[in-house]
C-alpha cells in the first residue's frame, strides 16, 4: 500500500483537474441557458456548477481524511473522506430542491426558449467533456479506493444523463412544444436527488459499521491453513474498503504455551493482510480447544476497537 502522503496528493491532483473542467462546462450550459432562456439548459449549468462545488468539498475532506494517525484517533482519519462524501449528497439534494421549484414556476410562468444550432453545439460538446471526465474519475477512485472520486464521479453521471435529457428536451421544444423544458428541468432534478441517494447509502454503511467482507470462507481458508490451529468462528470486519477493521477468533491446542499462541497470531494477521486486500487492522481471539465457554461469552466482550 502506497504512503499515505502520496495517495493524498494523486486524489487532489485528479479532483483539481476536474474542478476546472467541470466549471468550465458548467459556464458554458449556464450563459447559453441564460441567454437562450431555456430552463432545463440552465437548470443541467447550475447541476454542473454543483459538480465543481463537490469538488471543493472533496478537497477538504481528503485533507482531513490523509491526517495520520494520533492518540486521539488511533484508526486514522480516513472516515472523513466517507463523511464528506455525505455532503455532497447534501448538497445534491439542495441541488435537487431548487430545480425542482424553478420548473413548478416555469409551468406558472411560461417562457418560450430561443433554440438554434448553437444550443445543441454547446450540450453535445460538454457532454462529450462530462463523459470523459466520469470514466476517468471512476477508474482513479477504483484504483485508489476512494469515497470522495467515487461518490463524485457518480454526481458526474447523474450529470451525463440529465444532459441527454436536456438535448431532448431542446428537439422537442425546437418542434413546437415548449411545456416539455419545464417537465425535462423537474426529471433533471429527481435524477440529483436519486444520485445523493445512492451515495447517502454507500456511505452510510460504512459510518454505520456495516459488514465489509461478505464471504468470509476465504478468511477462513487462510486462518485454517495456519499450523496450529484447529477452529476459526465469529469474523466480523468493519470500515472503508481501503481501511478494513477485522477481529476472529480461533481455537488452538488448550496445552499450548503462550509464546506460541502469540506466534499463531501473529502469522494470521500477516496472513489475511497479504491476501485481502485492504484489511489494515487485525485482532485474533485466542481460545483453547474445548474449554470452558458460556453461550454469550464472545458477544459479551463487544467489538474490538
Amino acid at each position: 500500500m502506497e504512503p499515505i502522503e502520496q495517495h493524498c496528493r494523486r486524489i487532489r491532483r485528479i479532483l483539481i483537474a476536474i474542478l476546472i473542467l467541470n466549471w468550465s462546462v458548467a459556464a458554458a450550459k449556464v450563459i447559453y441557458g441564460l441567454v437562450s432562456r431555456s430552463a432545463s439548459m440552465t437548470a443541467d449549468g447550475f447541476h454542473s456548477f454543483s459538480d465543481g462545488t463537490s469538488n471543493i468539498i472533496g478537497l477538504i475532506g481528503i485533507s482531513l481524511a490523509c491526517r495520520p494517525r494520533d492518540k486521539e484517533h488511533p484508526y486514522g482519519h480516513k472516515k472523513y473522506e466517507t463523511l464528506f462524501s455525505m455532503v455532497i449528497a447534501a448538497f445534491l439534494f439542495f441541488v435537487a430542491f431548487n430545480l425542482i421549484r424553478e420548473g413548478i414556476m416555469r409551468f406558472i410562468r411560461p417562457v418560450s426558449p430561443d433554440i438554434g444550432p448553437a444550443s445543441f453545439i454547446v450540450m453535445l460538446s460538454t457532454l462529450a467533456v462530462n463523459l470523459w471526465v466520469m470514466r476517468y474519475e471512476l477508474k482513479k477512485g477504483r484504483q485508489l479506493q476512494s469515497d470522495i472520486l467515487i461518490s463524485d464521479s457518480m454526481h458526474t453521471r447523474a450529470d451525463i444523463f440529465t444532459s441527454l435529457s436536456v438535448i431532448l428536451s431542446l428537439a422537442v421544444v425546437k418542434m413546437g412544444y415548449p411545456v416539455i423544458d419545464p417537465v425535462v428541468t423537474i426529471f433533471i432534478s429527481l435524477f440529483i436527488a436519486y444520485a445523493g441517494a445512492n451515495i447517502v447509502k454507500e456511505g452510510s454503511a460504512v459510518l454505520c459499521d456495516a459488514i465489509v467482507i461478505v464471504d468470509v470462507k476465504k478468511i477462513e481458508d487462510i486462518v485454517l491453513g495456519i499450523k496450529g490451529v484447529k477452529t476459526c468462528h465469529k469474523i466480523r470486519t468493519r470500515g472503508r474498503p481501503d481501511d478494513i477493521c477485522l477481529d476472529l477468533h480461533v481455537q488452538v491446542h488448550p496445552d499450548m504455551h503462550v509464546d506460541n499462541a502469540h506466534r499463531i497470531s501473529y502469522a494470521i494477521e500477516d496472513a489475511i493482510k497479504k491476501s485481502v486486500p485492504g484489511v489494515t487492522d487485525v485482532v485474533v481471539h485466542i481460545e483453547p480447544l474445548g474449554g470452558a465457554r458460556t453461550p454469550d461469552s464472545d458477544e459479551a466482550k463487544g467489538p474490538s476497537g
